[in-house]
């Protein structure tokens, strides 16, 4: 995520030390852990990822909780959808015929593409919105769909739309927390880590890096 990046440039700055971020999807990753990637550092948007791996002796330890996401309703500009009006206001388009296409993660691998279908599900909007979902891999994938082509927009990670680079392309709004699951994320060090690994894991646990992901919109761990 563009949070993600953004603490590891401070981290480079502040250490003069340099780590190689992957993204993917957090159930896509862990298959890939599992088959002997060599990740040194996972960040798990669904915690119990993290303890599939720790019971599976993959990692150190159990890892932290380091943020709780949001998911966020998003339109790209000139879209038919008000995010501010919240699912209802996607209800009322989609009744309407409105509704082209509307992207969000694939629920099958993606922690925000269940949470994305729980929401719907919630406002009994799932099987009439099916037929016009596109699937993105991961939730930035699904950003991107969101704010491309003819798509009405999505429902895609609040740190993600209030990155400078979607902002511009649309306008978002929060999603009640309570129509999903928590968004717990949580990250651990595998077996296999090294120092750099270690102190940048320390790091993001630090002050500096709890002011970024505040900026993005996650709620922090006490």
């Amino acid at each position: 995520s563009v949070a993600l990046e953004d603490v590891a440039g401070q981290f480079t700055r502040d250490t003069g030390e340099s780590v190689t971020l992957v993204f993917g999807a957090s159930g896509t990753l862990t298959r890939q852990i599992r088959d002997g990637a060599p990740f040194e550092l996972f960040l798990s948007a669904d915690e119990a990822l993290v303890a599939d791996l720790a019971n599976r002796g993959l990692t150190r330890d159990e890892g932290v909780l380091y943020a709780v996401g949001r998911l966020a309703l998003f339109a790209p500009n000139g879209s038919p959808l008000r995010p501010d009006e919240g699912l209802d206001g996607l209800a009322r388009l989609l009744a309407n015929g409105g509704v082209t296409r509307f992207a969000i993660a694939n629920p099958a691998h993606a922690p925000y593409g269940r949470a994305a279908e729980a929401a719907l599900r919630a406002r009994r909007l799932w099987d009439a919105i099916q037929p016009r979902l596109v699937l993105g891999e991961n939730v930035a994938q699904a950003a991107q769909f969101a704010a491309t082509g003819d798509a009405v927009g999505g429902l895609i990670a609040h740190a993600i739309a209030l990155a400078p680079g979607v902002r511009a392309r649309g306008t978002s709004a929060l999603i009640p927390a309570d129509l999903h699951p928590p968004l717990r994320q949580r990250m651990v060090l595998m077996k296999k880590a090294g120092p750099t690994a270690g102190r940048f894991y320390a790091y993001l646990q630090s002050p500096a890096a709890r002011r970024i992901f505040e900026r993005y919109g996650f709620t922090l761990p006490d």
